[in-house]
């Protein structure tokens, strides 16, 4: 069951394996962003509830539960199994940020639990578990690449994966206002507190980050294989940005020191949503390119799941500034985008299967 999982590019690199576990398979090589189809599925889930897909979003919900169980079983195996390899890719510019989508999947999951189940006791342990990840691989990953003796080049070691580090920070402060809109005082008011703290780091991530994506963008040579599919993330690290603002919004009512700062969230939260927005029409053109004009076979990958977060992570954070805003004409734009990452989601799972298919045959 292992094989699918690995990947021989590392986490967001089409060239030759770059990391110590690039050239290994099975276990070995498996890919740290594997966690991303637990955050497409639980934010697909979450928008299907916004919009009043109940059965699809209880569904997906139940399914999510289970690709986080089993890859948490394979992610300890590999770490236990293959301690060299698992550690080894914390060092690796295009593997390392792959172990933040653990963070932002363990965080969704404490929405869903939240949301859907209203159980906000599970919901606690799992963000508690999410907030622990997030201090751990943010410290230990950016302080290896830190230390690292040799690096590459900036067109060589960073690409739009890098941004999970900000899609994590900014899913801890979306489980903190939710888990802070059922706590009691003086709980409510430190959650909030720790809300929006991590909701103002992770734009300044995204603004560091989003500085040397773009210069890589407009100033090296890009090839179609350097476009890879976490290059969504520079749209979905704003979405997520924007779901959190929103949810500030709505906590307000019951945190006096937030509708004092309320201007303030209004208009950030616009200006990420507007950044967010900008970018569809560029990533659409630049994957005709890919696909089409380059003629780029698609073929399946983990790090599509980084495609379809977006997709869905666009849809509910439209659908939730719209309420908190209260602004009423944005209304059909969560909807277009929930079918679309609904088919992006049909369309990797299966592609997931086929893998599956191909490889257990295989090894018969």
């Amino acid at each position: 069951m292992t094989t699918f999982i690995s990947d021989k590019a590392g986490a967001g690199a089409a060239a030759p394996p770059a990391g110590p576990a690039g050239s290994l398979g099975g276990l070995a090589g498996m890919s740290p962003a594997n966690f991303g189809m637990v955050m497409a599925t639980g934010i697909v889930s979450l928008a299907a509830h916004m919009l009043g897909r109940d059965a699809i979003a209880h569904s997906l919900f139940w399914l999510n539960i289970g690709l986080y169980g089993v890859l948490c079983v394979l992610t300890v195996l590999r770490a236990v199994r293959h301690t060299r390899a698992f550690f080894g890719d914390m060092f690796d510019h295009l593997r390392g940020p792959g172990f933040f989508t653990t963070v932002a999947g363990t965080a969704i999951l404490a929405a869903q639990f939240m949301v859907l189940a209203h159980n906000s006791r599970a919901g606690l342990v799992l963000w508690t578990i999410a907030v622990a990840l997030w201090f751990g691989f943010t410290y230990a990953i950016f302080t290896a690449l830190t230390i690292k003796q040799d690096k590459p080049a900036l067109d060589r070691g960073i690409n739009g994966g890098w941004l999970l580090a900000v899609v994590a920070t900014q899913s801890i402060a979306v489980s903190s206002a939710l888990l802070a809109s059922v706590t009691a005082q003086p709980y409510r008011l430190e959650l909030n507190f720790m809300a929006l703290s991590m909701w103002l780091w992770g734009g300044m991530l995204y603004i560091w980050m989003m500085s040397l994506i773009f210069y890589r963008y407009t100033f090296f040579r890009l090839s179609p294989d350097d476009l890879t599919p976490p290059y969504w993330i520079n749209m979905g690290a704003m979405a997520i940005s924007t779901l959190a603002g929103s949810l500030l919004i709505v906590n307000s009512a019951d945190a006096p020191y937030l509708i004092s700062l309320l201007p303030f969230l209004k208009g950030f939260t616009i200006f990420y949503w507007a950044t967010g927005t900008w970018w569809i029409p560029m990533l659409l053109i630049l994957g005709i390119w890919r696909y089409a004009y380059k003629r780029i076979p698609f073929t399946y990958d983990p790090l599509y799941w980084g495609a379809v977060f977006p997709l869905g992570m666009y849809a509910a954070c439209t659908w939730q500034m719209d309420a908190a805003m209260r602004f009423g004409f944005l209304g059909a734009i969560p909807v277009i985008f929930f079918c679309v990452a609904i088919v992006a989601w049909g369309l990797t799972l299966f592609g997931l299967l086929m893998r599956l298919r191909r490889r257990l045959l295989g090894e018969r």
